[in-house]
């Protein structure tokens, strides 16, 4: 049985996907963009800007479901430019103090709205 995920505080949906679906104890949170969750704008800002907006959301999505960011076991990073991979392990690492999630992270020729990375998650209990 799944069970579909909806917070206010991440970005809508902007196409046929849901924020996140859980099933068995695992959560799977569709990729992020950093779009901020009231104006449904892109964030201000470059790589290190658009990388917490996209934590924040993701956040907020595992926080809904009663997840948290310690139940993360992998991630999956788009970016626009491999250039920024550091500057975006900066803030990602914030995130995951201990026990950091298995991880991807690939250069993408574009991503939606433009924006610099998205990443998706997946959590277990």
């Amino acid at each position: 049985m799944k069970r579909i995920i909806s917070t206010e505080n991440a970005p809508k949906a902007v196409g046929p996907y849901s924020q996140a679906v859980e099933a068995n104890e695992t959560l799977y949170v569709a990729g992020q963009v950093p779009l901020n969750p009231e104006t449904m704008k892109v964030v201000d800002g470059g790589i290190h800007e658009q990388t917490q907006r996209v934590m924040k959301n993701i956040g907020a999505i595992l926080e809904a479901a009663g997840y948290s960011y310690s139940n993360v076991v992998k991630c999956t990073c788009l970016l626009a430019d491999m250039a920024d991979f550091k500057a975006m392990n900066e803030v990602y690492s914030q995130f995951f103090p201990e026990n950091p999630p298995a991880r991807a992270a690939f250069a993408v020729k574009d991503l939606p709205l433009g924006v610099l990375i998205e990443i998706e998650a997946i959590a277990m209990k």
